[in-house]
């Protein structure tokens, strides 16, 4: 399966600077906002908030969202590759990325609602 990590500075939005990881599942992008680029997980666990699902589309797109809109700014692809779903249960996913950047051994857990924690599994 597919993903891919997008760097996104939205010009109005609270969060600023951060990254969307986007893995293939379900039929959709399921989509999660790291506070921090997803390699800074090899030292320690990245937050990762939960966020809309997206279509297959966003895997290629790259460019500015226009005002008005949501998520308004500048995308931009940081990494995209494919990756193995090795186990996935309510509050975690363990995954082997074969991204450019990140590669290895990752696991998403749920810390509670749609607050996730991104780490090196």
């Amino acid at each position: 399966m597919r993903f891919v990590v997008q760097q996104h500075n939205p010009k109005y939005e609270v969060r600023g600077l951060h990254w969307d990881l986007r893995m293939e599942m379900d039929g959709v992008l399921k989509t999660w906002a790291l506070a921090k680029e997803p390699v800074k997980a090899f030292d320690a666990p990245v937050p990762a908030d939960q966020i809309d699902d997206k279509d297959l589309g966003y895997l290629s797109f790259e460019g500015i969202i226009p005002e008005g809109e949501p998520g308004a700014g500048s995308v931009a692809i940081w990494d995209r590759g494919t990756y193995l779903l090795k186990d996935r249960v309510a509050d975690q996913i363990n995954l082997l990325f074969q991204g450019r950047r990140v590669k290895g051994v990752f696991v998403l857990k749920r810390v509670e609602g749609k607050k996730w924690l991104l780490a090196r599994g």
